[in-house]
């Protein structure tokens, strides 16, 4: 009630907290979802949670595609928290993903869901950022990361009512001048959308 202003027979939430609220009720959201067997509440797959803290995020009002990213510079099994520093570092308010897949098909979750990314120039208003992590430009990506990028994708599709296609998973390179997410995962996505298609 601290927030409030009563006005006779109204309330009004002030107005410079209002973005702060729904920005805090965002993370509560997204963040935490995970039930007693590891699976988020939302999407109902496994997802490791991280809880880790952003110094500002901002809502995402729209969502109709997905980019797929690789790590690029080492085919080493990064983690989310790993990266979270990189992008700290970077002066960024946290991990741009929001979500990673590690060698052995773990989802760990990145940046809440329902923000917006860091991953993707002058596409991040409508996307959602997906790193399986792997230099793929000279080596493959696991067996166990394809299936969970498949299960991850058809519930972000299903949640979000994006189509499970090319056009809607995409990778980085369809969007900016870049080599991610390297040519041999890039090679598979057509792959990767029918294999998503499976499991929507």
């Amino acid at each position: 009630m601290k927030n409030l202003i009563l006005l006779s027979t109204g309330a009004v939430l002030l107005p410079q907290l209002w973005k702060a609220k729904a920005a805090e009720a965002a993370w509560n959201a997204d963040g935490g979802a995970v039930n007693a067997e590891g699976r988020d509440s939302l999407l109902g797959i496994p997802i490791q949670e991280t809880n880790f803290e952003f110094s500002s995020l901002q809502n995402r009002e729209t969502t109709d595609a997905i980019v797929i990213h690789h790590v690029g510079n080492t085919n080493r099994d990064v983690s989310a928290a790993e990266i979270d520093r990189w992008h700290k570092n970077n002066g960024w308010a946290g991990i741009g993903y929001h979500f990673v897949i590690r060698k052995d098909g773990t989802i760990e979750r990145g940046r809440p869901m329902d923000m917006l990314g860091a991953h993707c120039y002058g596409e991040n208003w409508h996307t959602i950022g997906v790193n399986i992590v792997g230099e793929f430009d000279n080596n493959e990506p696991e067996p166990a990361q394809m299936q969970s990028a498949a299960k991850l994708l058809a519930a972000l599709c299903r949640y979000y009512g994006i189509a499970p296609d090319r056009q809607h998973i995409v990778g980085h390179r369809d969007y900016n001048s870049t080599a991610c997410p390297g040519q041999l995962l890039y090679d598979r996505l057509p792959r990767l959308v029918t294999m998503t298609r499976k499991y929507y």
